[in-house]
């Protein structure tokens, strides 16, 4: 009878699913318990114990800690007790992780990190031409060995984690920075302070270029900066030539600054891909180095090809417009040369009205002329030809009577 008992016993915890009496698991005694009750229990002390736990990880800047849920584990316990039909102690595998450690690993990183930045210049566009900043070495944080000794820590006993660093040296020196920003070449001209809305056109065209910065290979527009030279933008009337004579109209002066960044731009080393000669001689330059802008048809336009980065600053004074162009350059000198090569007599018209009298000026045949000095060879060639057109001279008829002098 007894022996039946026992039997309908066992037959009975088969039939409900339950376990075996005495089964431990993990240390946790899950005797008679249904399968899924003991995973309950088995899993709640896991978690019991993990929440006592913490994941430390130590950085330069700060200490990072984590704990339950964000460190949780996997198991293999509903396979365990699948298989356990008999009383003992067994061991259910687990094994814990950190809930998105690859955007945790990432952020830390990112975080702890210093970007290498290599020396670098500052354009201004008033005060010093440049500031020098020395940059830093990088200092980059190590993502895979971080989540590799994460992974370790978790595995074996939530010891602390330590990030590992890796350093880059920057490549460039100031030296290097500070020679391709230095000066290579600048011009100036002058004009007559005292006509007002001239030297304004003159001081807002040269500002509009002020700060330019051209990449070796890129084409400059002067119109294309500057833009269109009418009141709306500022532009005053001033003194033009237009079909061989002097007449108001806006934007007078502008020219001058063209030729001036022309003729900088020549000595930088720079290749003239537009320009354009004045109908008249202008006084500010030598023949053949004048360059004339006009609406969007005239435009003065060049290539930086020296191999490196341009600056160009321009500064305005009283009665003076100057262009500074920095860079490395090509590594050649530059200058160059005006030659007269002919006149070209002014015609000479009479009048008996003394207000009509005009000097006049003989027009001029000119050629200009580049030389280029590098590693000690000296080339000079012709860089253009112009002829520059005579004004009329108006003359008293009456040879007696004669104009005042101008004070």
């Amino acid at each position: 009878m007894l022996a039946v008992s026992a039997g309908f016993i066992i037959l009975g915890c088969a039939f409900f699913g339950r376990l075996p009496k005495n089964v431990i698991v993990n240390g946790v005694n899950v005797g008679g318990k249904t399968r899924t009750e003991a995973a309950q229990l088995i899993r709640g002390d896991i978690i019991s114990g993990l929440k006592e736990k913490r994941l430390t990880i130590t950085g330069e800047k700060k200490t990072y800690t984590f704990t339950y849920p964000e460190i949780y584990f996997k198991d293999n316990v509903q396979k365990l007790l699948k298989g356990v039909t008999k009383s003992g102690e067994y061991y259910a595998e687990v094994s814990f992780y950190l809930n998105g450690i690859d955007e945790i690993t990432e952020s830390i990183c990112k975080s702890e990190s210093t970007p290498l930045v290599e020396p670098f210049a500052i354009f201004n566009t008033e005060g010093e031409a440049f500031t020098y900043v020395e940059g830093n070495d990088g200092v980059y944080a190590d993502k895979n060995k971080l989540a590799e000794n994460i992974r370790a820590s978790l595995s074996g006993g939530f010891g602390e984690v330590s990030l590992s660093f890796k350093k880059v040296a920057r490549t460039k020196s100031m030296h290097t920075v500070k020679y391709d920003t230095r000066i290579i070449s600048s011009f100036t001209t002058f004009f007559d302070g005292s006509n007002t809305d001239r030297s304004h056109n003159i001081a807002l065209a040269a500002q509009k270029i002020n700060g330019t910065v051209i990449d070796n290979g890129r084409s400059f527009s002067f119109n294309g900066v500057v833009g269109q030279r009418t009141k709306e933008r500022g532009f005053r009337s001033a003194k033009i030539i237009e079909n061989g004579k002097f007449v108001q109209g806006v934007g007078g002066g502008v020219c001058q600054v063209s030729t001036t960044l022309f003729n900088a731009a020549l000595l930088a080393g720079c290749t003239m891909t537009e320009f354009h000669a004045h109908s008249l001689a202008v006084g500010y330059v030598p023949p053949s180095f004048d360059a004339m802008v006009s609406g969007s048809y005239y435009d003065l336009k060049f290539v930086n090809n020296t191999g490196h980065k341009l600056y160009i600053r321009a500064k305005t004074k009283e009665n003076s417009v100057t262009f500074f162009i920095y860079g490395r350059g090509d590594g050649a000198q530059y200058g160059f040369s005006s030659v007269v090569t002919g006149n070209i007599a002014a015609p000479v018209e009479k009048t008996n009205d003394l207000s009509l009298v005009a000097d006049g000026k003989d027009g001029v045949i000119s050629e200009g002329y580049l030389t280029v000095t590098k590693n000690g060879v000296r080339t000079t060639k012709l860089f253009r030809r112009d002829k520059y057109a005579p004004v009329k001279r108006v003359e008293l008829d009456n040879a007696e009577e004669k104009p005042p002098t101008e004070q």
